[in-house]
């Protein structure tokens, strides 16, 4: 049976044409009819249709000259790698797939590395060849480059017209392997996606290795240590279809009836309860930690509940997702979140305001250090507010990523430039192909504190939008952050406070005293802004007092009458400053805190 089996995925950068791929697959297999079919079937949250961007990955079984196809379409962003990463440990072979009219960018070397890393079988195919602009030799020169094949192992195609498809399914029968027989091992599945279903509760998706797993089974899962029973099984047509077992090399989802994702995780292995069960989980499987944090607050303060109730909804289809409480005296009572990266928080933000209708407020992001204290206990901070005091801190590390820009090569002076004004560092650069439409890959590490900002803007800036990126975690390296308070008529304001560089913070200082400088309403006294470092004043700006004209009332007569009316008014001024707080309006706040 397992001979007739081919497991596949489509990996490619974000708008390379993957999904409107896989629909032609779904109408030439006759898997979906022509009245169910629609576009980007297999994307099946509105957002995901609607910014043409996969985010959540979706299988599926097609038939085809009696062989059983399981496709698995990929996200193709970044921020969703280990997605990716687990969807290819899952099949033996991927279709490669570049844009005629784009060329090589950055997430297809990114996602193909990954493949690689899996030794997977990878068929190159050149997409949407019916494009005015499509350049087919240049994008053949590139991939032949990159992957090192042969020029006639290139399929040409077009998702769009459906050129070139039926030869690239014939291309998975005859090049992808068929997966391994070891039905007499013990079940062994790997869990490469999972999601809350209303109905069904948590819904894993799995490849099965090894052995076969059948409805009723009980099961447990090897990393989790969670026990479960099976109470539905079977196969993604894309639609779920029940079957009475799923066997070695089969690909399908399984109903555990349990109640949260977080105990059901990517990567995780199930197994059989009891006697029958394998020793050891199969290999990969690893916790996805957040690294990007930002405070997420109702727009309205009212809606803190509705707010609470929606991200627990959230969480039940996104285990990478972490939160816990927060209050701001600006902002109210809120949520310090933890996300995979900047996409990620976008997504999050819409899903909000699509799916409960809500408006939030979303803070500054800041990334997780990792703290050494004197004694050597280790401390992971996700904000200024957790910082502890400097005299106690031994070392300060913080997540640096692997940075890879492909542009061309007109802009690789503006591309370095940017990036050395953000601390990157140089690597090496690779060129992609001949001629004078060059482009380059450029290799960096940088912290990835310089990216969470606006760093893709600017990039897409300084290349005219031709430039794309793929970033990968690296690992955390010592760094000199310290803490800037910021302090409004000498009282410490804690929600302003920020982590920055040590040679960065006289600058950020002085913009943020700058912008509250020009944001805070004027009051009867003077009022002193400063940021500083500790006890140190790194930046300071003043902001003068409304003044009561006293002397209106005064026609000539004896200066001496003039100053006692002056003089009594700045005893007033001196009094008002030492007694006077400064109520900071949420206006103030959001200009400081907005990212």
């Amino acid at each position: 049976m397992n001979e007739m089996i081919r497991n596949f995925c489509i990996i490619a950068h974000i708008d390379h044409g993957k999904s409107t791929l896989a629909d032609r697959f779904l109408e030439l297999t006759g898997t979906v009819s022509r009245r169910d079919m629609k576009e980007q079937l297999l994307d099946s949250m509105d957002l995901e249709r609607e910014r043409g961007i996969t985010i959540k990955l979706t299988p599926v079984r097609m038939e085809y000259q009696k062989y059983i196809l399981n496709l698995i379409d990929t996200p193709g962003h970044v921020d969703f790698n280990y997605e990716v990463s687990r969807s290819l440990a899952a099949v033996e072979g991927a279709v490669l797939l570049v844009d005629a009219t784009q060329g090589v960018q950055a997430q297809t070397i990114g996602n193909l590395y990954l493949a690689l890393e899996q030794n997977l079988t990878i068929i190159p195919v050149v997409n949407k060849i019916d494009m005015p602009l499509a350049n087919i030799a240049k994008t053949k020169e590139e991939i032949i480059h990159l992957i090192g094949c042969k020029e006639d192992e290139i399929i040409l195609a077009s998702g769009k017209t459906g050129v070139g498809v039926p030869e690239i399914l014939n291309a998975v029968i005859k090049r992808i392997p068929a997966p391994s027989d070891n039905t007499k091992k013990p079940a062994r599945a790997l869990i490469f996606d999972s999601e809350y279903n209303e109905y069904k509760g948590v819904v894993a998706s799995v490849g099965m290795v090894d052995g076969e797993l059948k409805k009723g089974d009980k099961i447990r899962l090897m990393t989790a240590h969670t026990p479960a029973e099976i109470l539905e099984i079977g196969y993604y047509t894309p639609k779920f279809k029940p079957a009475d077992k799923l066997a070695n090399g089969e690909i399908g989802y399984i109903v555990t009836g349990l109640k949260e994702v977080r105990e059901c995780r990517v990567g995780d292995t199930i197994t059989l309860l009891g006697d029958n069960s394998a020793d050891t989980p199969l290999p990969g499987y690893k916790e996805v930690k957040p690294m990007v944090f930002a405070g997420i607050f109702p727009k309205e303060g009212n809606e803190y509940q509705e707010l609470r109730d929606a991200i627990d909804k959230l969480k039940l289809n996104d285990s990478a997702l972490y939160f816990e409480p927060e209050h701001s005296q600006a902002l109210g009572f809120g949520f310090r979140c933890g996300f995979l990266g900047m996409l990620h928080l976008d997504i999050f933000q819409e899903r909000l305001r699509r799916e409960h209708n809500l408006e939030i407020v979303i803070t500054v992001p800041s990334v997780a250090y990792k703290i050494i204290k004197n004694g050597g206990a280790e401390l992971i901070i996700h904000g200024p507010q957790e910082m502890p005091d400097q005299g106690h801190i031994q070392e300060i590390f913080e997540p640096w990523m692997t940075l890879d820009i492909i542009t061309p090569k007109d802009f690789v002076g503006n591309v370095m430039g940017l990036i050395s004004d953000r601390r990157g560092r140089y690597i090496n650069t690779e060129y992609l192909s001949a001629g004078s439409d060059q482009r380059a890959v450029i290799h960096y590490e940088i912290p990835l504190a310089s990216l969470i900002t606006d760093f893709y803007d600017k990039l897409k800036t300084v290349t005219s939008g031709y430039a794309s990126m793929n970033y990968e975690y690296k690992g955390y390296k010592p760094t000199k952050v310290v803490k800037l308070d910021i302090l409004i008529a000498e009282e410490p304001v804690e929600e302003l406070s920020t982590l920055v560089w040590d040679d960065e913070a006289y600058k950020t200082g002085k913009r943020i005293v700058e912008l509250l400088k020009g944001s805070l309403p004027r009051q009867q006294f003077e009022i002193k802004i400063q940021a500083a470092i500790g006890g140190k004043i790194v930046a300071a700006e003043r902001l003068s007092a409304y003044r009561k004209d006293v002397l209106a009332k005064l026609y000539g007569g004896d200066v001496t009458r003039k100053m006692k009316l002056l003089e009594k008014q700045k005893k007033g001024k001196k009094k008002m400053a030492a007694r006077g707080k400064v109520d900071i309006p949420t206006e103030t706040y959001l200009k400081v805190l907005k990212r």
